[in-house]
């Protein structure tokens, strides 16, 4: 397949700074939105197609034609009971995945919140889901209150931050403690070094870390003449290069860069530290001796 020249281009640009990178992705996902004003594309990651080791999940008929999808979704969330837990998804795009996500599992409540105000005013209007919200809010500045969320699921987001720091560090702030960031994205080869150095470097305890370039392939190569009709039916002639391209169809540059490993694909389930357990009884020293009572002197 043809290389996009505007897609090479497009990541050029992202490259000159975190600012730009972060307003060209913004604009160019409220743009995606203007394409589909139906559900067509209620998910936006590269899938997940289970080796042979792995079983397939069963689905609802209406949940079929996004598979790959959806089982990315499933393989990044499975390290964790979401019982009862009241979930966040930063980077909900266009929804697809917080609904499945909250239909599928019993949990509390989620969460979406994405950047794109077009995306969220979509989720609003498509999704009626008991115990799912949606949110405009940026990563790096989350509208949320500390210590309110049992579990942080980031799919295919935290490559267009302009400070993947400060996420980690809002992440962190709105987690409970023992909460879990549950999480998975994409870098070329050197970034996602630098990547898993600032997790290895974060507050976080790494449970979790595969790399799933195999089954991300996988799921493209039986996912393609979906893509790809999608794209045929939905997207100006001279963008659908572009979209080829995001959507990594087979044959196209971010395929051929997954397969050889000069990206790579990886997930991760991350643990917020417990909180210190507190004492059964607060002691008073006195005279070398210790006495429960209501507070401690030294």
């Amino acid at each position: 397949m043809k290389e996009s020249v505007i897609a090479k281009k497009f990541d050029q640009m992202c490259d000159m700074s975190p600012l730009i990178r972060r307003f060209l992705i913004r604009s160019w996902y409220q743009f995606l939105s203007t394409l589909d004003r139906e559900t067509q594309m209620p998910f936006m990651n590269l899938g997940y197609a289970p080796l042979e080791s792995e079983e397939e999940v069963e689905l609802l008929e209406q949940d079929e034609p996004h598979r790959y999808c959806i089982q990315m979704y499933r393989h990044v969330v499975s390290a964790v009971d979401l019982r009862d837990l009241n979930v966040l998804e930063i980077g909900s795009g266009r929804g697809g995945g917080a609904a499945y996500i909250t239909r599928t599992y019993p949990l509390r409540a989620l969460t979406g919140i994405d950047i794109a105000s077009r995306a969220i005013r979509f989720c609003r209007a498509h999704y009626h889901v008991e115990g799912l919200s949606f949110f405009q809010g940026d990563a790096e500045a989350l509208p949320l209150g500390d210590s309110t969320f049992d579990a942080v699921i980031n799919i295919e987001s935290s490559f267009s931050y302009g400070h993947f720091d400060r996420f980690l560090n809002e992440v962190f702030r709105v987690l409970r403690p023992g909460g879990f960031l549950l999480m998975a994205d994409y870098r070329e080869k050197e970034r996602m070094k630098d990547l898993r150095e600032r997790l290895s470097r974060s507050n976080f305890t790494v449970l979790r870390e595969r790399l799933i370039n195999p089954q991300v392939l996988r799921a493209l190569e039986l996912d393609t003449a979906r893509r790809t009709a999608l794209i045929q039916r939905n997207v100006p002639g001279f963008l659908q290069g572009v979209l080829h391209d995001f959507a990594a169809t087979k044959g196209t540059r971010m395929y051929n860069a997954l397969k050889s490993g000069v990206v790579e694909y990886r997930s991760w389930t991350l643990q917020k530290p417990a909180r210190s357990a507190i004492p059964d009884a607060i002691y008073t020293v006195s005279s070398g001796s210790c006495e429960k009572g209501n507070t401690a002197s030294y």
